[in-house]
């Protein structure tokens, strides 16, 4: 296991975890479906607790190139380093978006309705208006940058003796905690993408895989779930420096 690889299967599984999830509740036949939101949101975050419990010890788990660019800006990670996490997490939700296909073929042949086939793959505003639709994704990964900047390791004692615990792959908890809360309290209005690779990757997969009654990938929108985490993740990173002087 090396720090790429890391990103690389902890975003696979993340998105076919997160992804997959979406396929169950909104395709016909399946065990789970019209579950609802409190599914998917949920699945979404215990998804993301997965991916941080593999990668976590390797690369640090970022699994979303806009974490990597927040840290590089507001906590120094290594700019050198940048383009090849984002290949590795942009590898890896194109791998795990594929598998969900693989997985639920049988209930995507089997769904009618080209969006909902279109659905474990890329997100959709519930209301099309590109402007509050792009400040949607710009406050949700806003939301999820600045609280990441904020997450401290678990210790014990006074300011004089303190002692770290190691809490091994409970660690993982705060962030899935994050994203569930996003998804459920910021993710209504467009699907809260708050990561281009969880978008572009699938929406790329959906291009291109031969699917039975497929319709658009609607690459109209997919420019809005790229942009507006870059956004968010620059504003959170440049707020965080400026009142931590």
């Amino acid at each position: 296991m090396n720090v790429y690889l890391a990103e690389f299967i902890g975003t696979a599984l993340m998105m076919l975890l997160g992804n997959g999830v979406v396929a169950n509740v909104v395709l016909k036949g399946t065990k789970g479906h019209n579950s609802g939101w409190i599914v998917i949101t949920t699945a979404w975050a215990l998804a993301v607790f997965v991916g941080v419990v593999v990668a976590g010890p390797y690369s640090g788990a970022h699994l979303n190139p806009v974490v990597t660019l927040g840290l590089a800006i507001g906590k120094g990670f290594s700019w050198a380093l940048v383009p090849y996490y984002i290949l590795a997490q942009m590898a890896g939700a194109i791998t795990g978006s594929f598998l969900v296909w693989i997985m639920y073929k049988d209930h995507f042949d089997a769904t009618d309705d080209a969006g909902l086939k279109a659905a474990p793959f890329a997100t959709a505003p519930a209301i099309r208006n590109k402007s509050s639709n792009l400040a949607s994704e710009i406050i949700g990964t806003f939301v999820l940058i600045f609280v990441i900047f904020y997450f401290t390791d678990a210790s014990m004692g006074t300011k004089e003796t303190v002692t770290p615990i190691g809490l091994g792959s409970m660690g993982a908890i705060p962030v899935a905690f994050l994203v569930w809360v996003i998804g459920l309290a910021l993710g209504g209005t467009t699907g809260y993408a708050i990561n281009p690779a969880r978008d572009l990757g699938p929406r790329i997969i959906h291009s291109l895989i031969p699917m039975k009654g497929k319709g658009s990938s609607d690459w109209s929108y997919a420019w809005i779930p790229i942009v507006g985490p870059i956004v968010g993740s620059v504003l959170a990173a440049v707020v965080f420096l400026l009142i931590s002087k």
